[in-house]
């Protein structure tokens, strides 16, 4: 039951890291687009210049769950490298609880106030013509630690399960293959 559990989040988390890698498209146009209107015409406008920077921390706070799920997140390799699969995925699930949930939940903890307030006030951008939902973008930060807490939930399980020598935990390849 836990693994079906983890097998799904990781599902979930594989169609919706794919949905926001489309963002970038997006971000790389207006910023290209920004770029072009600046040098090449002497224009800029504060909600183009907002657009970009609000891009990209969509991008990064929603693919944050996603790249935890590819074991793309920074750690320092040299003594992890040389541990065996088991000892890794067990110190991987120490260190999930350890580190990893009371961080992620208190970021959530003390993010929450600022975004209720955002919504209630209607938050927009200070700046004239600059974006007016800003209270939208604040909500995103709750959006991807919420999803980041779910891969580190399906992370937990399967670290588990390859601690206990339930499962084989392969090389990272192999592991994302088994999402697809």
């Amino acid at each position: 039951m836990l693994r079906e559990l983890a097998r799904r989040i990781d599902a979930f988390q594989e169609r919706f890291g794919n949905g926001v890698s489309w963002l970038m498209f997006g971000m790389v146009a207006v910023v290209f687009g920004d770029v072009i209107f600046r040098y090449l015409f002497n224009l800029s406008w504060v909600f183009v210049q907002e657009l970009e920077w609000h891009l990209f921390g969509l991008v990064y706070l929603l693919a944050a769950g996603y790249t935890m799920l590819y074991d793309e997140h920074v750690r320092i390799d040299i003594i992890y490298a040389k541990l065996s699969p088991r000892t890794k995925a067990a110190l991987d699930f120490v260190l999930l609880f350890v580190f990893f949930f009371p961080s992620a939940l208190l970021i959530l903890y003390t993010t929450w106030p600022f975004v209720k307030h955002s919504f209630a006030v209607n938050e927009g951008s200070p700046d004239p013509g600059g974006i007016p939902a800003r209270w939208a973008y604040k909500a995103v930060i709750i959006v991807g630690f919420v999803l980041l807490i779910l891969q580190g939930i399906s992370q937990a399980i399967k670290n588990f399960y390859w601690a206990m020598g339930w499962e084989e935990r392969g090389p990272r390849e192999e592991r994302v293959k088994e999402i697809h």
